[in-house]
C-alpha cells in the first residue's frame, strides 16, 4: 500500500510538472515529464497504472503533438516486458486508442497493429488477426520505410490467404509494383530538402528488399495455385531464381525441380535444363544429388536424354493397378449397354405411336 501511496504522489507530483511546461509550450519539459510518468509505471509493474496515464496524459487540453509521439514511442518499448498475454495487449490497446486518427503517430499505429495481429494469429483467430491488418493503408504512410512498407502489405496478403480470402489478397498484392524489386539499393539516398517528409529507418527486423522479393512471389505461388494458373507460377519461380542470393545458391533451386516433378511423369533433360534456366549438365547434376540424397524418386536415361519421375511399381502394385483398370472399363461398358438399351427402347416406343 506504501509503495502505490509514493507511485501515485510521485505521479501526481509529476503531472503539476507537465501541466506547467504544457501551459508554457515548452516542448522539451513537456515530453520529459510525460516520459518520466510512464518510467516510473514501468519500474513500478504497475501495468494498469500505465495504461490509465497514457490514455489521460494523451487527453489534457492543449497536449503537445511531440509529448503524445514521445510517450507513444516510450511506451512502445515495454511492450515485450509485459508479464503475461493479457497486459501485453491491454498496453496494445492503450496505446492504440491514443495514436488513433493522428497522422504524426501514424507509423507506431501500424506497429502497434501487427503486433497484435501476431497475438491473434498465435491464438488461432486468423480472421480476426486479418481484418485488423486491413485497418492500416500504409501505402499512404509518406514517412516510412519503403521495405517497411512492403513487408506490411505482404504481412496483408499472407493472412488473407490463411483465411482463403483470394479476392481481397489479390487487391492487396496489387498494391506492390514488381518493379519495385529491381530498384538500385547501391545508390546513395538524397538528402530531404526543407520541407519534405523524413523516411524513418526500417526497424532491425524488417527483411531486405530481395528477401521481400522472395516472400512476394511465394506468396503469388500460393495465390496462383488456388485458380491453376500455372504459366504465372512459372514465371514466379523464375523472378525468385533471378535474386542474386538464390542463384548463387543451387540448394535453392530443389524446390523448383520438385514443382517439376509433381506434374510431370517423363521429361528430356533438355527441357529440364530450360525450365530450371540451367545447362543440361547442371541440371543432370542436380538431380542426381537429389536422388542420391532421397529427396526425389527419378531414373535419367542418358542416351535417350530422358528423365522418369514415376518410381519402379512392384508387380503387386502393377496388378492392383490393371484390375483397378479392368474394373472402371467394365462398368463404362456395363453403362453404355444400358443407354443404348433405353435409347432402342424409346424410339420402338415412338415406332408404335
Amino acid at each position: 500500500m506504501e509503495v502505490a501511496g509514493d507511485l501515485e504522489a510521485k505521479i501526481e507530483s509529476l503531472l503539476n510538472v507537465e501541466k506547467k511546461m504544457r501551459l508554457d509550450n515548452d516542448v522539451a519539459g513537456t515530453k520529459k515529464a510525460v516520459t518520466d510518468i510512464l518510467q516510473l509505471c514501468y519500474e513500478a509493474k504497475a501495468w494498469k497504472t500505465l495504461n490509465d496515464q497514457i490514455v489521460l496524459l494523451s487527453k489534457r487540453r492543449g497536449q503537445l503533438k511531440q509529448a503524445v509521439t514521445a510517450m507513444v514511442q516510450q511506451a512502445m518499448q515495454y511492450i515485450d516486458e509485459t508479464p503475461d498475454v493479457e497486459s501485453k495487449v491491454e498496453l496494445i490497446k492503450a496505446l492504440n486508442s491514443v495514436s488513433a486518427g493522428k497522422i504524426y503517430v501514424e507509423i507506431e499505429r501500424a506497429r502497434l497493429i501487427k503486433k497484435l495481429a501476431k497475438i491473434k494469429e498465435e491464438q488461432g483467430q486468423i480472421a480476426e488477426a486479418a481484418d485488423l491488418m486491413q485497418e492500416i493503408a500504409v501505402e499512404t504512410f509518406g514517412a516510412m520505410a519503403k521495405t517497411e512498407k512492403i513487408a506490411f502489405i505482404l504481412e496483408q496478403v499472407r493472412l488473407c490467404l490463411d483465411r482463403q480470402d483470394y479476392v481481397r489478397a489479390q487487391i492487396l498484392s496489387r498494391k506492390i509494383s514488381p518493379r519495385v524489386f529491381d530498384a538500385d539499393t547501391s545508390k546513395e539516398k538524397k538528402k530531404p530538402k526543407e520541407g519534405d517528409n523524413v523516411v524513418e529507418e526500417a526497424p532491425a527486423d524488417i527483411p531486405s528488399l530481395m528477401e521481400l522479393k522472395r516472400i512476394y512471389y511465394e506468396l503469388m505461388i500460393r495465390f496462383y495455385s488456388h485458380s491453376n494458373d500455372y504459366l504465372e507460377i512459372c514465371r514466379c519461380y523464375k523472378s525468385i531464381y533471378e535474386i542474386p542470393s538464390v542463384k548463387e545458391d543451387p540448394t535453392q533451386w530443389i524446390p523448383n525441380i520438385l514443382v517439376v516433378s509433381k506434374y510431370y511423369s517423363r521429361i528430356t533433360l533438355k527441357r529440364l535444363a530450360q525450365l530450371l534456366c540451367l545447362s543440361v549438365q547442371e541440371a543432370e547434376k542436380h538431380l542426381s544429388d537429389m536422388v542420391v540424397s532421397k529427396a526425389l524418386v527419378a531414373k535419367i536415361d542418358r542416351p535417350m536424354g530422358i528423365v522418369c519421375f514415376q518410381a519402379a511399381k512392384d508387380s503387386n502394385d502393377i496388378l492392383n493397378s490393371w484390375s483397378l483398370n479392368l474394373e472402371k472399363l467394365l462398368d463404362l461398358v456395363e453403362k453404355s449397354c444400358h443407354q443404348i438399351h433405353k435409347e432402342t427402347m424409346v424410339h420402338k416406343v415412338a415406332l408404335k405411336v
